[in-house]
């Protein structure tokens, strides 16, 4: 196919983002005010509880069989690789840098976390419609593009909320360390500076409980087996707290969240032929549940774009940045992990991890050249740090994803069709 004709298939979803999300901005205007802030964070509220889930259930029980479930498992793979390559270019740019320490959590978490869920609902359904697209049966290509995205959406949620939440977490709350740190303190030379958190009540327990088991008897009674046990003891009673505290602290809520939830209930439907026959088909018995749910699905795309667009108009009051921070996430998100997305995807189709569908294997090359989630903005504004700071990286890195996204779409496209 041609390059030219690919390029304008890829362009068309890519204009219908920026228009939307032209509109949205334009809504959440001082004067227009239809979309304002608060009107944002309730129609978000609707979209995060009822239709997002209700989009990646029904798009997941109508394609998921225990079948099509075989191909699907690299995916999770793939995600977890971009997020590990994009931490650690994200490490990389901050030994580059040297933001202060507040901003780093965001700035790792958005070189590793793209926007797995919106973006790919968008671009890839769309893509299926268009005439120049080389993955078959529109209607068909439409129905496994939102199941393959949804998929995506609820698995990068997983990842996004355990480990890009802790990470943004844990720089607030040094960053808050820093900020509050006396200054006798830091300007003492002989002084050892401790920025460890105070310990909790059960961390209290554990010294403690060291300290008992140190001076429970006197030194020269102590045999060298019985100071070996002690010290095995109490190493593992650090290690069994310490865990402890690491599950304690993770967002399992958000985890789990309703997207996640209808993740699962999809697979419970696709997987199980029983409940899939009530639920499933113009001959079923409970059809109109899944019709229901498919109706609801269908408004998160729109809602999610003009939301983004409301979002993205804050950026654009924001304070200034380091140049070089949103330069280099840029960089990263839209150079150098597509580049790497080509190798990992190329690679598992060689040695046979994935099989040959050119629209599974276009999903997963996008993936890798996505902007960054836009929960992340979410997590600056819980933990109070660096908000306004991620309002301006998000709108300078959607604005160059409409370029780019128009570019590694139509040069993906081209290349699965000769893999």
């Amino acid at each position: 196919m041609d390059l030219l004709q690919l390029f304008i298939t890829a362009l068309i979803p890519v204009l219908k983002i920026l228009f939307a999300t032209l509109l949205g901005s334009y809504l959440a205007l001082d004067r227009v005010n239809i979309l304002g802030e608060d009107a944002r964070k309730h129609l978000n509220t609707v979209v995060f509880y009822v239709f997002s889930p209700a989009l990646v259930s029904s798009n997941l029980a109508r394609t998921i069989t225990d079948k099509s479930i075989v191909k699907l498992w690299f995916m999770p793979v793939n995600i977890l690789i971009t997020f590990i390559v994009g931490s650690i270019l994200g490490w990389i740019l901050l030994q580059l840098t040297r933001p202060p320490a507040y901003l780093r959590g965001i700035v790792v978490g958005c070189c590793a976390g793209g926007n797995l869920g919106f973006m790919l609902l968008i671009i890839v359904p769309a893509v299926c419609k268009e005439k120049g697209s080389p993955f078959g049966a529109p209607d068909v290509c439409h129905t496994y593009a939102l199941a393959y995205a949804s998929l995506s959406m609820a698995i990068g949620a997983m990842y996004l909320w355990s480990y890009v939440y802790n990470i943004v977490r844990i720089s607030a709350k040094k960053g808050a360390q820093n900020a509050h740190q006396s200054p006798e303190r830091s300007s003492t030379p002989n002084q050892v500076s401790c920025t460890e958190p105070p310990l909790s009540s059960k961390e209290s327990e554990v010294v403690e409980d060291n300290a008992a088991d140190q001076y429970a008897l006197p030194c020269t009674a102590i045999s060298e087996e019985n100071a070996k046990m002690t010290q095995t003891t109490s190493l593992g009673k650090v290690i069994k707290q310490r865990i402890m505290m690491v599950f304690g602290k993770l967002n399992l809520k958000a985890i789990f969240a309703p997207s996640t939830t209808g993740a699962m209930v999809g697979f419970v439907i696709g997987l199980i032929p029983q409940i899939r026959k009530l639920l499933i088909g113009d001959g079923a018995s409970l059809r109109v549940v899944q019709d229901t749910a498919s109706l609801l699905g269908d408004a998160a795309i729109p809602s999610l774009t003009l939301i983004i667009g409301g979002n993205l108009l804050t950026g654009s009051r924001g304070p200034g940045i380091q140049k070089s921070l949103v330069v280099g996430i840029i960089v990263v998100r839209y150079v150098v992990l597509p580049l790497a997305g080509i190798l990992v995807v190329k690679g598992a189709l060689k040695f046979g991890l994935v099989h040959y569908d050119p629209l599974y294997l276009f999903v997963l090359l996008l993936q890798f050249s996505l902007p960054p989630a836009m929960n992340i903005g979410t997590m600056a504004q819980l933990f109070g740090a660096g908000e306004k700071e991620c309002s301006v990286i998000m709108l300078w890195a959607y604005v160059f994803a409409l370029v780019t996204l128009t570019f590694w779409s139509a040069f993906f496209m081209w290349l699965v069709a000769r893999m």
